[in-house]
């Protein structure tokens, strides 16, 4: 293969250029091609590659636990798994787009996967506060416990809302830039019909993990009113045919701005955040990060976006498109 030839193979596996963000084509997309072609060779398969970085990532969040003492030096070894589990997640989108391997399964291992990373990231954050203290306010978590518990498990819940949102604006900007082919946006009506052809005897698994990723793309869509109803005009004029190019071009130039939102509240600011509180031992920082800094983000792009959807629906109204 030519270098021309792994360029294009290279710029293929990329989701867009739309949606990436700087650190991610500078470092992760070029090691999670690298691992790609590396796994194709071997003959894994996409959810293979998503299930090691599950490993990957538990394993590097349960070292973040150890602080000041003899052990304190296996935080880096958890900071570096975490970075190898993302190469990973970003492989094994790569991967898919390179060998044609996509499934719904994969979509939703792959968003589960990041899951599972935090949540272990939590619980070591959590337990260290209480067992080592930190830098500052010292031993306050150990001998007020419940405190930690309430940051943690509010950071928590408001981590699974922002990551939610974030992915679905960047699947609706797909939808728009590339068309049904280049997005994994879904609805819950479509996932409902899917859901009913399905029986608990003959497909329990397939059933069960679809109720819940259906309950996942409903609690996106009432979050996004405006902009269901766009979805609703769209469907109504054109139904299954192709958005005109006029419109699709008016909602990227509409959505591009805030496509940088969606790539900070997914990954790469937070766990940087999370280092840092590491780093400097007060992990409680990275809690309250998650609560006033993320969660003021989120609040931004969701008003912005609506705000956006809302001119775009009017528009579409009047006959623009």
């Amino acid at each position: 293969m030519t270098l021309k030839e792994l360029k294009q193979e290279y710029k293929a596996s990329l989701k867009s250029s739309d949606t990436e963000e700087h650190i991610d084509l500078f470092f992760y997309r070029p090691m999670g091609f690298a691992w790609a072609k590396f796994f194709e060779k071997m003959g894994v398969t996409p959810n293979v590659v998503t299930i090691l970085s599950i490993f990957l990532g538990v394993a590097g969040g349960v070292l973040l636990y150890f602080g000041n003492g003899p052990l304190r030096w296996l935080n880096y070894v958890g900071i570096f798994l975490i970075i190898w589990a993302n190469t990973y997640d970003s492989a094994d989108g790569q991967l898919a787009r390179l060998t044609k391997q996509y499934s719904r399964v994969g979509r939703i291992l792959d968003g589960l996967s990041g899951d599972f990373w935090f949540v272990a990231i939590y619980f070591a954050l959590v337990f260290r506060e209480l067992n080592y203290g930190d830098l500052w306010p010292g031993t306050f978590f150990a001998q007020h416990s419940w405190v930690i518990w309430v940051l943690a498990v509010a950071a928590g819940g408001c981590h699974a809302k922002q990551a939610a949102m974030a992915d679905y604006y960047r699947q609706f900007h797909l939808y728009f830039l590339k068309g049904k082919e280049g997005s994994e946006l879904d609805s819950t009506s479509a996932l409902d019909k899917d859901y009913a052809a399905l029986s608990w005897s003959a497909n329990f698994m397939a059933k069960l993990t679809l109720f819940f990723y259906r309950n996942y793309t409903a609690n996106q869509e009432v979050m996004t009113p405006v902009m269901q109803r766009l979805r609703r005009e769209l469907r109504s004029r054109y139904g299954g045919d192709e958005v005109p190019r006029s419109f699709r071009d008016a909602f990227r130039k509409q959505s591009l701005p805030l496509m940088k939102f969606t790539n900070m509240l997914s990954f790469n600011t937070r766990i940087i955040a999370m280092f840092i509180s590491v780093i400097i031992d007060m992990p409680w920082l990275y809690f309250a990060f998650e609560l006033v800094v993320l969660n003021l983000m989120m609040v931004y792009m969701i008003v912005s976006h609506e705000h956006r959807c809302r001119t775009l629906l009017k528009e579409l109204q009047d006959g623009k498109y």
